[in-house]
């Protein structure tokens, strides 16, 4: 028997013929989405229910969009992510407190709650977890290019450990972002120092 996956379904329900989607319908539903998880509620208790009545649609409104729940919440992931960061290339310190700093902007600061409340479901269930990984990682590779490049130009060490350091770069800000984990690091500044301080291990 085949196996469809998740994306799959949701891509085919896309390209679904039919009467065109409403752009501002899709904007609410999703938004309606975050702000439940940023308000506590569980991936696993989420119900199509509670979306369509944040939004002020129909149940319909949503399964004509999203077969299930779980296309829905792989969207709302991708757009909680934002626009991928475009480095300007002259210097990986810059570009580096670039990406850093899109991270802990105060959009990004609201969505670590979503992702705490997403955590349960990435951790109980693989396919999930899967997806998720497949929505940030264009994120990571621009990281890996921007410190690829640092290495090739010679501002970075030639035996840099790339994976390690860009777990170090964006680990620090996953936890402050989810967990404020450490309240004595300000906000301000946090990027620069952040970055000076890898860099102090990882410059040529």
């Amino acid at each position: 028997m085949t196996t469809v996956s998740v994306e799959d379904v949701a891509d085919q329900d896309r390209k679904a013929p039919g009467r065109p989607r409403d752009a501002r319908a899709d904007s609410a539903i999703i938004e309606a989405v975050l702000e439940l998880l940023s308000a506590g509620q569980s991936a696993d208790a989420l119900s199509i229910e509670a979306v369509a009545a944040k939004a002020g649609v129909g149940k319909a409104t949503i399964y004509r969009r999203w077969p299930n729940k779980d296309a829905l919440l792989i969207d709302a992931v991708a757009t909680m992510k934002g626009p991928l960061p475009v480095p300007a290339g002259e210097s990986v310190r810059d570009d580096l407190v670039m990406l850093v700093a899109s991270m802990r902007n105060k959009r990004m600061q609201q969505y670590g709650k979503v992702t705490a409340c997403l955590l349960p479901e990435l951790l109980r269930r693989p396919e999930m977890h899967r997806i998720y990984h497949g929505v940030v990682e264009p994120r990571r590779d621009i990281f890996r290019q921007v410190l690829r490049r640092g290495i090739a130009n010679g501002e970075l060490r030639a035996d840099l450990d790339v994976e390690l350091t860009m777990l170090m770069l964006s680990g620090p800000t996953v936890a402050q972002n989810m967990l404020h984990w450490n309240p004595n690091v300000p906000d301000e500044g946090y990027a620069e120092a952040l970055v000076d301080a890898v860099l102090r291990g990882a410059a040529a």
